[in-house]
């Protein structure tokens, strides 16, 4: 009897935004519709895919006994809280949910420079008393990494580093070693030993991932995996890699300013859209507990076509200035420019000024930008948006210590937001003597400590009340 040949590698074409095989180029993706994403590499046969790694050593230890899992009943399955491991970093502890959980993949993704490296190196040197780490360097030499640490001021004892880029490698190395915390930067620059395209590709990403994810489940090791960002801002690589992990942090900043914003976009033990407040300096990223006095402007006086609402990022409410800019225009057609929010809303918004509100800007520009580079994604801004417009217009500033938000309808009511109360006891912490809010966020009372709390239920009163 001839002996059965070999399965054959066969060639395929990934979509790097949404995963999806084709056995054949195209300009389109058929799944997701993106243009120009698919990348060619080789699938290794199932069985070839199986030697070595962690697999292997798993089916070799458990011999004779089957690899097939049980069904059971999700009633009997023991399970427990899990487990926090603080970082030591207060803000990083936040944006995870309240800590590291064991076994956790974490995807951290931002702009070159911005300080992800030096977050990661401050995070294991601080866990290493607790929680042994090791830093794996696909991108740097272990010179620099030391370097790196020594102009920090950060104590190195007890932190291992490894200067690799094969992940069958890393995995023997952490499976002798034994890591609580496993930290690679960059997963653009790792790469298998059973794929033959090249690191960076999508093939090699995502099977490289998908064995650290596998390594991380089976041993109950936490990752941090660093990610490089395209043009567009989202994370390199096929669009799956955000599926894998756990959870996806990207690292945000001005240009030029020393201010990082880390934000969770998925996390599977936390809420999302947490934030994260750093100050970068000589000494690495300083946490900032305080982020509300960095969004607000440095000037004590009232300037027209300026509105401070209280919007919430995650479970931290934050004050955080509104400007506006009203003027003339000279186009036949006037320009809507909404920064850190966005540019329908503000249209729309316009449109229920003119309509309810009786005040028309169809012959002016309009600019609003939200101060300190956040970017406002709730409702809560409608109404502080609307009298930064007529405080603008008018050409007169707010009453002075004066706070608002509130969602504002196409029919011109002032609808309440999530966690009134929440916002109301921050802007009285920071000093705040008057709050414009929809009735029904507001108390019986009328008053939060020392500030007066005006509830109104239709655009007109809101207008009325900025006014007196």
């Amino acid at each position: 009897m001839a002996a059965k040949s070999p399965a054959k590698s066969r060639t395929a074409y990934v979509c790097s935004e949404c995963g999806a095989d084709h056995t054949k180029w195209q300009g389109q993706c058929a799944e997701c519709g993106a243009w120009n994403s698919l990348s060619e590499f080789v699938v290794e046969p199932a069985a070839a895919a199986g030697k070595g790694g962690v697999a292997a050593s798993r089916r070799s230890s458990w011999a004779g006994k089957s690899d097939a899992p049980a069904v059971t009943a999700l009633k009997d399955v023991r399970h427990s809280e899990d487990a926090r491991i603080g970082t030591g970093i207060g803000e990083f502890d936040r944006v995870l949910g309240g800590g590291l959980v064991h076994g956790a993949v974490v995807l951290v993704g931002g702009d070159p420079g911005i300080g992800k490296s030096t977050l990661l190196l401050q995070a294991v040197v601080k866990m290493a008393p607790s929680l042994p780490g090791l830093y794996v360097t696909g991108e740097e030499s272990l010179a620099q990494v030391a370097g790196r640490g020594s102009r920090l001021g950060l104590p190195l004892d007890g932190v291992h580093a490894l200067a690799e880029t094969c992940v069958e490698r890393i995995l023997e190395h952490a499976a002798a070693m034994r890591p609580g915390l496993i930290v690679a930067d960059s997963v653009q620059t790792l790469w298998t030993q059973e794929l033959s395209a090249a690191p960076g590709s999508v093939s090699q990403v995502r099977e490289s991932a998908a064995r650290l994810v596998r390594f991380a489940k089976e041993t109950g090791t936490s990752v941090f995996l660093v990610g490089h960002v395209t043009k567009e801002g989202g994370i390199a690589g096929p669009r799956v890699l955000e599926h894998m992990v756990d959870a996806v942090l990207y690292f945000e900043g001005e240009s030029g300013s020393r201010f990082r914003v880390l934000r969770a976009f998925k996390n599977r033990f936390g809420a999302v859209n947490e934030l994260g407040v750093f100050a970068m300096g000589d000494k690495g990223l300083r946490e900032v507990p305080n982020p509300s006095a960095i969004f607000l402007s440095g000037s004590r006086e009232p300037q027209p076509g300026s509105c401070v609402m209280v919007t919430r990022e995650g479970t931290r409410p934050l004050l955080v200035e509104v400007q506006a800019l009203v003027d003339a225009s000279p186009l036949s057609n006037p320009r809507r420019v909404a920064v850190g929010m966005e540019g329908n809303r503000l249209a729309m918004l316009l449109a229920v000024l003119h309509r309810h509100g009786g005040i028309g800007v169809g012959d002016q520009d309009v600019f609003v930008n939200v101060v300190g580079g956040i970017r406002v994604q709730e409702t809560a801004a409608d109404l502080p948006v609307l009298l930064a417009v007529l405080s603008s217009l008018r050409d007169r500033p707010l009453a002075e210590q004066t706070i608002a938000f509130g969602e504002v309808g196409l029919s011109g009511e002032i609808r309440p937001v999530p966690n009134g109360e929440d916002r109301l006891k921050e802007a009285a912490t920071h000093g705040f003597k008057r709050a414009i809010v929809p009735k029904a966020n507001a108390p019986k009372s009328g008053r939060v400590g020392e500030m007066q709390v005006v509830g109104v239920e239709r655009l007109a009163q809101a207008l009325e009340a900025a006014t007196d």
